[in-house]
């Protein structure tokens, strides 16, 4: 990709870097995500006075304030992306912002509230290309560049989406996608415009003849402005539809009380901007506190300690199985520009917190969050992390634990998390689902905890990973924690399996690291290992050992598909 980076110059007025406008009115031409959300009553309850930051205007554009807020604060020519190859400053991703949004505008017609599918890796012109979107008020919808024709097909036919931004690499799937619908018809009107392409066609030839200068749509704050589709650890993915106010709402509650990040940071991480994780994480936080962020289009733990040797990144956002797959090659690597990092998408395991911490120095921030709740409502960082617990509810959220009839559960005892803030669930086009998450007003995750006196919550399964065996409730991820302390030990996954007898009995599914081989002596092995260090009856009455696990696009572990098995 080549672009001219044109510096700010009288062109850009102040009208261009702040944006409110006191009509509460939405901003959507196209009504499509208003007359597609659930009934209203079947809403979570919404509470915007948890923090101060939270009182945003009635009207606001997301994007314009991202933008806008570094650099009429005089930090435009700071960088805000690295990349292999290069830099942008935050004058050159506001001016190329302003050209694909005049494009999206002048020559695709994309109106406010019109879909627009984005795919591709992490890169410069994908971020410009989300931030360009929502700016001229579209709905972005972000998807994995691993996804495939059939899961294309099913996002831009849920989302009655008419046009696609993809990186030219991975356009081929996208194009066969919106050829038709899943039913066979053909799709009308449909287009997909690649970027990082110099092609006559693509959208950096059209950009060459824009002006950088756009003023972002009138959006109300209410207004959509992503739909994001679930992972499908439990099955088909499901879209959910967050605001211009919800965006702004998690920059202002995770990162500003719990990671603290300084404009000196620079940002990286392995999961794709479509993961709602990924996008506070890599893009809307960095850009908040006028930060750098890497991005990196190959990130898997060889890449991710490579670059971060090479571009000394101070903070990491990455999953639990890549700290892991990290620590067993750490010597003679130097990452210690690293201060904060940040483990979230499944539970962290005390094992792999305390391994990396032996080995770097820095406590791992973990975290739970949801795409539903679209980022991390609770955390612990620094003296306040307790290894082994999830954290403390992040300010601006509210959590409990309720039992089985939706009553709020004893004090210590185990049972369903319910959350609710700023966020909160609002599917696509889907009553029976948002009826199920949703539950007098607070979202149901669908994780079993316990709360303990200090307010530390305790994740102990997946609702529907609890194991009953022989009359005792087993929690899969603590027998998961136990096996991944094996020296042989590479990942694991623990469901429940039917059986006679006992109702359901604990199997493991385990990879090994290289130089051990399976074995029933090595199977023996692990269930004693297991039977010494927790109470013998969790222990797995079945082992397979497996090349893989299946996880979905963004490395969540899929149980339900071991169970199908």
């Amino acid at each position: 990709m080549r672009l001219q980076v044109t510096m700010f110059d009288e062109r850009h007025t102040q009208d261009d870097w702040l944006y409110v406008v006191p009509n509460a009115k939405s901003g959507h031409a196209d009504a499509f995500c208003a007359d597609h959300m659930p009934p209203r009553a079947l809403w979570p309850v919404t509470d915007w006075t948890g923090v101060p930051e939270l009182d945003y205007p009635d009207r606001l554009n997301c994007a314009s304030e991202l933008l806008s807020a570094p650099i009429g604060a005089g930090g435009g020519n700071r960088t805000v992306f690295r990349f292999p190859g290069g830099s942008w400053t935050y004058h050159h991703l506001h001016d190329t912002v302003g050209r694909i949004a005049n494009v999206l505008v002048d020559d695709l017609g994309v109106k406010p509230g019109n879909r627009v599918l984005l795919r591709g890796p992490n890169n410069p012109m994908m971020a410009a290309c989300w931030l360009a979107v929502v700016r001229v008020g579209g709905v972005v919808v972000c998807t994995m560049p691993q996804l495939r024709e059939r899961e294309l097909r099913y996002i831009a036919d849920k989302a009655e989406i008419a046009l696609a931004l993809t990186d030219t690499r991975y356009s081929d799937e996208c194009e066969a996608a919106f050829l038709m619908h899943a039913d066979g018809t053909e799709r009308h009107g449909a287009r997909v415009v690649h970027f990082n392409s110099d092609a006559h066609y693509a959208l950096e030839p059209m950009m060459r003849t824009k002006l950088p200068v756009f003023h972002g749509c009138d959006t109300a704050a209410d207004d959509t402005a992503i739909i994001a589709f679930t992972s499908g650890t439990t099955g088909e993915a499901k879209g959910t539809m967050h605001s211009h106010r919800d965006i702004m709402a998690i920059t202002d509650c995770f990162p500003r009380y719990v990671l603290k990040p300084s404009p000196d940071d620079i940002f990286c991480g392995s999961p794709p901007l479509a993961f709602t994780y990924a996008l506070g994480g890599l893009l809307l936080f960095p850009m908040r506190f006028h930060a750098s962020t890497l991005l990196l289009e190959q990130a898997t733990p060889p890449h991710l300690l490579n670059a971060i040797e090479e571009f000394q990144p101070t903070v990491l956002f990455t999953a639990p199985t890549a700290y892991r797959a990290m620590c067993g090659t750490l010597s003679g690597r130097d990452v210690s520009s690293l201060t904060k990092c940040v483990s979230a998408g499944e539970t962290l395991p005390q094992a792999v917190f305390e391994e990396w911490e032996k080995a770097t120095g820095v406590r791992i921030i973990d975290g739970i969050g949801a795409t539903e709740m679209l980022h991390i409502f609770i955390s612990a960082a620094g003296d306040d992390i307790r290894p082994g617990a999830t954290g403390r509810v992040v300010p601006g959220y509210q959590a409990k634990i309720i039992d089985d009839e939706g009553d709020d559960a004893p004090a210590g005892s185990v049972g369903r998390l319910a959350v609710r803030g700023p966020t909160g669930c609002r599917y696509l086009d889907n009553i029976e689902q948002q009826k199920k998450y949703v539950y007098d007003g607070w979202n149901l995750t669908g994780d079993s905890y316990r709360q303990d006196a200090d307010g530390y919550f305790w994740y102990q399964a997946r609702t529907d990973d609890m194991i009953i065996s022989g009359g005792y409730n087993i929690a899969g991820p603590e027998v998961e924690n136990v096996l991944l302390e094996h020296a042989a030990v590479m990942e694991c996954a623990v469901v429940g399996e039917p059986d006679e007898e006992r109702g359901h009995i604990v199997k493991a599914y385990v990879v090994l690291r290289k130089g051990y081989r399976a074995s029933a002596k090595l199977t023996k092995d692990l269930q004693d290992f297991v039977k010494a260090r927790i109470a013998p009856y969790k222990y797995p009455r079945a082992i397979e050992f497996t090349k893989t696990l299946p996880r979905t696009s963004t490395g969540k572990l899929q149980r339900y598909r071991l169970r199908e098995s």
